[in-house]
């Protein structure tokens, strides 16, 4: 998702986001090749880090040596499933919307507490690193999917995506999903694409449109969640 994007322009968040996608691989990275990946000052990576590690992403490293994320951290929090933790998530985000400013207050607090005792888990590591960067409005534009990515994950349907990259560049996948996971208040859809022929991560709240192709998949060699989940570990 990162490699070779022009980052003129964008958000934070999605930088953030970028730099972790990037810092998976459990590699010591230079301060000033992550600068000049992202396209930004390497002051601007200094400042990056400062919020990751706030944010309670296991980061480690300084000016002049690299930095690096040591452990993963992973679902399920407070012992919610999936399920509940959509459904939570879900609520506080139209709340933090509402036309009531206390009670869009209470609900950002709120979300600022859930996030805050994601704990790690000594379970295999998975794609969801629980860091409160983004806005719940990132969130909440993806969640009209999010029954249908269910289904199909469980029911193995084959579905035709219309996805908007972070560089805005939009693009129609035909794709496998296998696994939705969570990344503190932005989901991600792990997937097999058919058009890349091979593993892709789709941010949620980034697709535009989701058209079940009527299709099924079976498991095939090399394109499973137990082998994508493999290769996540085989970086750090």
């Amino acid at each position: 998702m990162a490699g070779g994007r022009k980052q003129t322009g964008i958000r934070r968040s999605d930088r953030l986001f970028d730099l972790i996608q990037i810092l998976r691989d459990g590699q010591l990275h230079k301060g000033h090749e992550l600068a000049a990946k992202l396209e930004v000052s390497e002051r601007t990576i200094w400042r990056d880090m400062a919020t990751l590690r706030a944010s309670g992403v296991p980061v480690e490293g300084e000016r002049g040596v690299g930095y690096m994320v040591t452990s993963p951290i992973t679902l399920p929090p407070m012992n919610l499933s999936m399920g509940e933790l959509e459904a939570l998530h879900l609520a506080v985000a139209i709340l933090s919307e509402a036309t009531d400013p206390e009670l869009a207050q209470n609900a950002q607090s709120l979300a600022a507490k859930i996030d805050a005792v994601l704990p790690e888990n000594s379970g295999p590591p998975s794609a969801g690193w629980g860091f409160a960067v983004f806005p719940f409005a990132d969130a909440a534009a993806g969640f009209r999917h999010m029954p249908g990515l269910r289904e199909a994950v469980r029911e193995k349907k084959r579905l035709r995506i219309t996805y908007n990259a972070l560089d805005d560049q939009t693009s129609t996948r035909v794709i496998r999903p296998l696994q939705l996971e969570y990344w503190g208040r932005v989901w991600t859809l792990s997937a097999w694409c058919e058009t890349r022929q091979d593993f892709r991560v789709f941010r949620v709240d980034r697709i535009e449109r989701v058209i079940d192709t009527g299709a099924r998949f079976v498991d095939e060699p090399g394109k499973t969640l137990a082998v994508f989940i493999a290769l996540q570990k085989a970086k750090c």
